[in-house]
């Protein structure tokens, strides 16, 4: 009798792809949202199945090996976009006033709180970097890339449906800023603008202000984090090339009226192929009265 085989996971499976940031490695703990929350990141434990056999393990080498250069290259394209070649690698102050509306095991802030890469602040306590609050007057811009080199990045972590419960009077800062217009690429909202989780946000104000590798690291503890500099690589290289808080609202007010457009001639599309499908036209009931009444 043949050797039988188990309903495993199959044959050769690679190792699942990372999000590469051994560029910019530091010594800090292994690896762990503003408002929003996110789906329970299971992925993250996930590991490949053992090889049936010597060269099925070959294959899935040559297989993360193909991943692995393919992330590498990804990684350079987007610093090369973004001319992010000489950004702040040195660590800043991440904190987060929490207000445990988030499921502990699905707010992205508390993840990066287990992970030693963010720190909590009591309602009250001061923060002297920029603090992203949805109650800011001021976009973040360019221009505020020496308060976050210097200072750091705050977010504001509660849930976008409770907005009205946050002592927003309490959450104290001299820099308290917008972000423009941006894709959420977390499990809940994704492909959403705006609706930024915790670390979505955190990584956006790293990637406007010149300090790339520091998003890079947050966004490298979620198994879906190298979707947000993919999804919104136009947005941040445009974003950075501008001076002040006027240009980045100039830009991100053509960036929705672009959308807008392409949202309409997607439509003016789906008309013009649905021909007499997508117009109401006279039942034969009314040209059978029409041609009477003639």
């Amino acid at each position: 009798m043949g050797k039988l085989r188990g309903r495993g996971r199959g044959r050769g499976h690679a190792p699942r792809r990372g999000f590469r940031v051994d560029r910019y490695v530091r010594e800090s703990p292994e690896p762990s949202h503003s408002a929003g929350e996110e789906a329970p990141s299971g992925d993250e434990s996930r590991t490949a199945s053992d090889a049936d056999s010597i060269e099925d393990a070959s294959e899935g080498s040559d297989a993360s090996d193909t991943s692995d250069a393919s992330d590498a290259s990804d990684e350079s394209d987007a610093d090369a976009v973004l001319g992010a070649a000489e950004d702040l690698t040195t660590r800043v102050p991440v904190a987060m006033w929490d207000f445990q509306h988030c499921d502990p095991r699905r707010c992205s802030g508390k993840k990066l709180a287990r992970h030693g890469l963010i720190k909590e602040l009591r309602v009250g306590q001061r923060f002297r970097g920029i603090v992203l609050t949805p109650r800011a007057t001021q976009v973040l811009s360019p221009a505020d890339t020496p308060i976050v080199h210097e200072h750091g990045v705050a977010v504001v972590e509660c849930s976008w449906a409770r907005l009205d419960e946050i002592p927003f009077g309490k959450i104290k800062s001299p820099h308290e800023r917008l972000l423009p217009r941006l894709m959420a690429t977390n499990p809940i909202n994704y492909g959403k603008p705006f609706k930024l989780n915790c670390v979505e946000a955190l990584a956006a104000a790293f990637y406007i202000c010149n300090a790339k590798p520091l998003g890079d690291e947050l966004l490298a503890k979620f198994a879906w984090g190298e979707n947000f500099p993919r999804l919104n690589l136009a947005y941040f290289a445009r974003y950075r090339t501008c001076a002040d808080a006027d240009e980045i609202q100039n830009a991100a007010a053509q960036f929705e009226a672009a959308v807008a457009a392409e949202r309409l001639a997607r439509d003016m599309e789906k008309t013009r192929l649905g021909g007499y499908g997508a117009i109401a036209l006279p039942s034969s009931d009314d040209e059978d009265d029409d041609e009477t009444d003639a």
